[in-house]
């Protein structure tokens, strides 16, 4: 089960009317009380040097004195960043600073460091705008724009007095930092994502409360680009911790970066950040327990891991599959520790190649044998149903963790990376409020687990009632509403800053990612509400999880996981919305029971000039299949790009697609879809003629 600390998300419940139509009524929603302005946070970076300026931000020049409490001691500094030593300059008289500037200065008695060095940070701006979100301020002292190198910076943060805040406002916390580019497609943007880490003044990690959150040393910066809401990850954030999934605290700030030697300007503001609690096995965060050097045997050698698959972007030490290359997995990292010794190595692979070769077997759902032996069931459900709400477009594939902890199974999360959900990025169908997002990833996959999971009957129903109970409670129509309107009204503000600063509403492509050209915040926001609740209907389908469950036989073993806990909010009335109308493509032909054999359809999921995302549906006849192949007839002019959950074969206008494995075998009348993207360059919609095979 995940330990509830890390399901408490400290993000800031402002409750107040959306501004947005449909917005959830006062009485339901009344504005929290203001906070408290936080106590300066103690750095401890002074050490036994006094500066007669605290450190922060100043306008114009500002002149700082320096003492010690070390007795009959010199005091040396300096102000380029280095270290002190026995030739720097020895203090004679307050320093006078017109530029962004961090004091370094140690005390020396007869050429000897005495006492412990200290460190103050002077950030020259000239910015007094206001703000209502707490502010992050950066400064590299000049040492201009970063990438994928460090840049020592003076890390500053500012909560709201009052309601605002200013850079010229006394902040909660004065550091040292150091920065840098992360992300992969992100960082094409002008809205860069960056990593922070917190140090001390001898460029060690310092673990340090920041923004309200418990004290770490190490901190993502994600800023919503493509997403024009800017809520979109805060609400699948938000959403899973509520669920009782594993999730990273995070602040919603406002930022400002300042790279070159002038003084903090407006041309510096960055727009509104996710400030997100990176993934790491300690305390306060995913507190697992430690694997040292020498914990190569059982029961030591069992945890803590935590993985992650990463398509085409691992950065760890990767776990290598054995078997079929047709359906290993690739792209698994182990995120932490990168220092596995070799017994630590072995025995996370060989777990995991357990749990691929169950998936993969005759027996896969066994209570004793199967996959529920091997993983946290109940973590896998809901992040299924976190997925295929939000139609997350790197679901199942990228940014997806794993844990396992000593004495535990395999547990999915946390949660990480959904700025591309709930209509924004285009591949695969994300703008369609209708269909399967896990039937949608790229080929070759990173992995296919959650294709068989979801395929299979057990862990289907599982979801299925999942899904019916979460509907009763935090996705309830009435709840989705009111997370949106709490979200939507901590940025209303900030968003217009954001909005000036990077004017891209109207834009379809941001970027590779296709996006809404609504002109107005309010109106991204909307549709981010409306989309969410179009696709809880279509979820709440009798094709999707509105079903009955599905008969299976009953096990004769006790699962050895309990059922997942209800969640531990009120339940809200459903109260269902009118769906927007989507267009639908009529099969070419329903399927008819075939004895011994099997019939196929085609159905274009969506279209689009020059091409369309296909979907074929395979039916057993009244014999069960052990596998099956589709001919695909394709017309001039049509060709396939990609394909998942099939093997295709073939040349020109002539393929055949045959099962993955997984989905081959079929009881009579049973079905399995696998799908496809064509380009098309002919006359005609480029629809192929399909035929079916059975063996």
């Amino acid at each position: 089960m995940p330990h509830p600390v890390r399901r408490t998300l400290a993000a800031a419940a402002v409750v107040a009317a959306l501004a947005v139509p449909a917005a959830v009524p006062a009485s339901a929603a009344a504005p929290a009380p203001a906070a408290p302005t936080p106590a300066a946070v103690d750095t401890g970076l002074q050490g036994d040097v006094t500066f007669s300026v605290p450190p922060g931000t100043f306008t114009g020049e500002v002149s700082v004195a320096l003492g010690t409490s070390v007795a009959g001691a010199v005091v040396r500094y300096t102000t380029d960043g280095s270290a002190p030593t026995a030739s720097s300059p020895a203090y004679a008289a307050p320093l006078r600073l017109t530029r962004s500037t961090e004091v370094r200065a140690q005390a020396f008695t007869g050429g000897t460091p005495a006492g412990e060095a200290g460190t103050a940070q002077y950030v020259a701006t000239a910015v007094t705008t206001a703000h209502d979100l707490p502010v992050l301020l950066l400064d590299s002292y000049g040492r201009g724009p970063v990438a994928d190198d460090d840049h020592s910076v003076a890390a500053m943060e500012f909560q709201p007095s009052g309601g605002t805040t200013s850079l010229t406002a006394e902040p909660t916390l004065v550091g040292r930092a150091g920065y840098r580019l992360r992300g992969q497609s992100s960082r094409m943007f002008d809205k860069k994502p960056y990593r922070l880490e917190l140090r001390d003044a001898a460029d060690d990690d310092l673990d340090l409360p920041f923004f309200g959150m418990p004290a770490e040393s190490d901190w993502v910066l994600r800023g919503p680009y493509a997403d024009k809401s800017l809520i979109r990850e805060a609400l699948v954030l938000d959403l899973g911790r509520e669920m009782g999934l594993d999730v990273p605290r995070y602040r919603l700030v406002e930022v400002y970066v300042n790279d070159d030697a002038a003084p903090v300007a407006a041309d510096d503001y960055r727009g509104v950040y996710l400030l997100l609690e990176t993934i790491k096995n300690q305390k306060n965060r995913l507190d697992l327990k430690k694997l040292d050097a020498d914990d190569v045997t059982a029961p030591a050698v069992e945890g803590g891991y935590i993985l992650k698959f990463e398509w085409m972007a691992t950065e760890g030490p990767t776990l290598r599959c054995t078997g079929a290359a047709a359906t290993c997995w690739t792209d698994l990292e182990v995120h932490d520790p990168d220092d596995l010794a070799a017994q630590q190595q072995a025995y996370i692979t060989g777990y995991v190649q357990r749990l691929h070769d169950v998936l993969h077997g005759p027996n896969r759902a066994d209570p004793a044998t199967g996959y529920p032996s091997l993983i946290d069931v109940g973590s896998f459900v809901d992040l299924a149903i976190v997925n295929e709400l939000s139609r997350n477009m790197d679901a199942y594939y990228r940014s997806l963790y794993l844990y396992k902890d000593r004495g535990g199974l395999l547990t999915a999360g946390p949660l990480w990376d959904f700025d591309l959900t709930f209509g924004v990025g285009g591949y695969f169908g994300n703008e369609q409020t209708s269909g399967w997002q896990y039937q949608q990833t790229r080929q070759p996959v990173a992995t296919d687990w959650f294709s068989i999971l979801l395929a299979d009957p057990a862990f289907a129903n599982r979801v299925r009632a999942r899904w019916q109970e979460l509907r009763r409670g935090p996705l309830a129509d009435a709840a989705l509403r009111q997370r949106v309107a709490a979200l939507s009204a901590q940025v209303e503000d900030a968003a217009a800053r954001d909005v000036r600063r990077y004017p891209r509403l109207t834009t379809r492509m941001v970027g590779p990612f296709i996006t809404s050209t609504t002109g107005t915040w309010r109106g991204q926001v909307q549709e981010v509400q409306d989309w969410a609740l179009r696709r809880a209907v279509w979820l709440d389908g009798t094709q999707a999880w509105g079903a009955p469950a599905t008969p299976v036989p009953t096990p004769t073993t006790t699962p050895t996981r309990t059922p997942t806990p209800t969640p531990t909010t009120t339940p809200s009335p459903t109260v269902a919305p009118t769906p927007t109308p989507t267009a639908t493509v009529t099969p070419t032909a329903g399927p008819t029971a075939v004895p011994g054999g099997c019939t196929a359809t085609f159905r274009a999921v969506s279209r689009w000039p020059g091409g369309y995302q296909g979907e074929v549906t395979v039916t057993a006849g009244t014999t069960a299949l052990a596998g099956w192949t589709v001919g695909l007839a394709l017309p001039a002019g049509t060709a396939l790009s990609q394909s998942w959950n099939a093997t295709v074969t073939g040349s020109g206008g002539s393929l055949q697609a045959r099962d993955a494995g997984w989905n081959g075998a079929l009881r009579p009348a049973a079905t399995a879809t696998f799908g496809f993207l064509a380009t098309t360059t002919g006359a005609g919609d480029g629809s192929p003629a399909v035929t079916c095979t059975g063996r």
